[in-house]
């Protein structure tokens, strides 16, 4: 079977010995056609077209292969061992004659449109006649299509079945392939808690809290993957009935980069690109940049409301510029509002900070202070461990470690250290308490009430406990001298001297001794088990004294702690009362009481010793200038 000549270079050596040399990366042998798939594309157009064009054609061709080695299309076909590619049978010419039976073929919009109908092979020796009937090859039919442009995209089994059928009709035979558009590159969200909720809050006991949105303000915890860069994909190209290449558009590429604000970061890694949260806080999205920030503090304008935020239960700092309506909760950090507030705002160890009005609310720092600028009416103000500072408070209840307080009307006041400016018809209590001037206030009488630590509990447990540790220490002395009593017999004696030796290799026993030894053992060990005993209870006794005194020394150190009280009224205008009451210096507070137990001890005091009764003057009162 002939091949062409010109089809004939490639520096790969022939596959086997029943091959021709190849050419352009095609070969044929005995049993068939075969191509080279290492080779780029374009050296195997050439080599087939060349093939082709010399008035050739591919028998028993497998049009899938060869459109797969040209084009990447289709299924994949497996090489030999060798590595090469069986795409058909044979070589065999194509002659005028038989090319003479394929029509024109019509071209538009992508699509090959040919006439099919019977067909008739001249005869030489009668050139008028019809001919002979004859039939169209499929292989003649994939090298005429390619003679007339058609290098790709022709269905093979319309034109076999349309070839059999043997009738006419008109079919497409082949079309282009379209591309197949890529995807842009896009940002997704991998996070619920990137989003606001305004739905009410479910409860551990499923329960819903409608005083509570569910994520009003989003919180980020560290290391939390904010969003996430999904990469663009390339398309597929695709292919011209000529076998030009179409080439999809470039998918568009996003910069996750751009989204970065402070307190994020973009972190490449195996699972993708993404943007992280570098801290824990509070997110905020700037809708002119679309940047995301992760900050430790919430600054909002909108107020505290049942239709705004509702209750607020957070974990870093907040600021609120609206205000805080009645029977609104915030709970978080330092917390600060610019505007009245009318409900109530609790600090886990933040400052409060209010620049406005705290009227029927509440404030109560954990671990902080509290500090109110406005007014503080009919309200509540309570620093477990921290300092109070007030301008003006009336008819409220106010406790802390520290009170500052500028005037106070009808209040009750306790703490630690209280420094109220001026007082009127207040109740306050503390270990030491300064008031510049004190008097009633209508029917509001003005009592002041100075808490002394009382030793005598404290003395009480002292005394037991050193004589406890006395007896102990009694007790012990009596247990050394039975101690020495057992240990001083002869043979005891004798045995732990021998049995110390012997146990720091001062000693060493002939075996002649060793007998001797363990019998001396034995007649000693009833008295070894005495001293074993002895020595057990003494080193318990011991080890109770040292319990003893150090409680002893903790508790003298309580008592030196609680130091003494002390009060100073600069000026007395008008019936004012000071009473003294002990309190147990046990460690616990005397301030940090409920609101209600607060005004029991400060107003319904019967048993308190009355240090001043009077309506003028001044009033200096130590704990050490009597027998208080």
């Amino acid at each position: 079977m002939p091949t062409d000549p010109a089809a004939a270079k490639t520096e790969t050596p022939p596959p086997g010995p029943d091959a021709a040399m190849p050419e352009y990366g095609v070969v044929q042998r005995a049993d068939g056609v075969y191509l080279d798939p290492s080779l780029q594309r374009p050296a195997l157009m050439m080599a087939v077209d060349s093939i082709l064009s010399n008035d050739n054609y591919f028998t028993g061709l497998a049009y899938p292969v060869l459109m797969r080695a040209l084009y990447g299309v289709g299924p994949k076909a497996v090489p030999g061992e060798d590595g090469w590619l069986r795409f058909a049978s044979g070589i065999a010419p194509f002659t005028p004659a038989r090319r003479e039976l394929y029509r024109a073929v019509r071209i538009d919009k992508g699509a090959a449109e040919y006439y099919f109908e019977p067909v008739y092979l001249a005869d030489p020796d009668d050139p008028d006649g019809v001919g002979e009937p004859a039939l169209l090859n499929i292989d003649e039919f994939v090298a005429d299509m390619w003679g007339k442009g058609i290098r790709f995209g022709i269905d093979i089994g319309l034109v076999r079945a349309a070839i059999k059928a043997g009738g006419s009709e008109r079919a497409v035979i082949a079309r282009r392939l379209e591309p197949v558009q890529g995807a842009d590159a896009r940002i997704v969200e991998v996070t619920d808690d990137i989003h606001r909720s305004d739905a009410p809050r479910q409860l551990a006991n499923g329960m819903l809290d409608l005083n509570s949105f569910q994520n009003r303000f989003p919180q980020i915890r560290k290391d939390v993957r904010l969003l996430q860069k999904i990469p663009r994909v390339a398309g597929t190209v695709g292919f011209e009935l000529s076998g030009i290449q179409i080439e999809p558009a470039v998918p568009k590429d996003v910069d996750l980069q751009a989204y970065c604000g402070l307190g994020t970061a973009v972190e490449r890694t195996p699972d993708g690109e993404f943007l992280v949260a570098k801290q824990s806080g509070f997110l905020m999205v700037d809708s002119r940049s679309n940047q995301i920030s992760v900050g430790s503090k919430i600054v909002s304008h909108e107020g505290v409301s049942a239709k705004t935020t509702g209750n607020l239960e957070l974990t870093g700092d907040y600021e609120e510029f609206g205000e805080v309506q009645e029977k609104r909760v915030i709970e978080g950090d330092s917390i600060t509002v610019h505007a009245d507030v009318y409900g109530k705002i609790v600090s886990r160890g933040g400052t409060i900070a209010l620049n406005h009005n705290l009227i029927g609310g509440a404030a109560v720092n954990k671990l902080g202070d509290i500090r109110v600028r406005g007014m503080v009416s009919n309200a509540t103000v309570q620093a477990s461990n921290g300092e109070v500072v007030l301008e003006r408070a009336e008819n409220s209840v106010i406790s802390g470690t520290r009170i500052r307080i500028d005037h106070a009307v009808n209040c009750e006041i306790l703490g630690q250290d209280v420094t109220v400016a001026k007082a009127e018809g207040c109740a306050i209590g503390g270990r030491n308490i300064a008031i510049e001037a004190a008097g009633p206030r209508r029917q509001s009488e003005m009592v002041v009430v100075v808490q002394v630590p009382d030793p005598k509990n404290v003395d009480a447990v002292i005394a037991a406990t050193a004589e406890r540790v006395a007896q102990l220490a009694a007790a012990v002395q009596k247990q050394k001298a039975v101690l020495e009593t057992l240990t001083s017999q002869p043979e005891v004696l004798k045995y732990l001297r021998l049995a110390t030796g012997v146990r720091k290799n001062e000693i060493t026993l002939t075996p002649e001794q060793m007998p001797m030894f363990q019998r001396l053992a034995q007649s000693v060990g009833p008295a070894l088990k005495d001293i074993g005993k002895v020595s057990a209870a003494i080193r318990a006794g011991e080890a109770e004294c040292v319990v003893g005194q150090e409680l002893a020394a903790k508790l003298r150190a309580q008592r030196d702690e609680a130091g003494a009280s002390q009060l100073s009224i600069a000026q007395v205008s008008g019936e004012t009362r000071v009473r003294m009451i002990h309190f147990d210096p046990d460690g616990s507070t005397t301030y940090d009481l409920p609101v209600r137990e607060i005004k029991a001890r400060l107003r319904g005091i019967a048993s308190s010793q009355i240090l001043f009764a009077g309506s003028s003057g001044s009033f200096n009162w130590h704990s050490g200038t009597d027998d208080s």
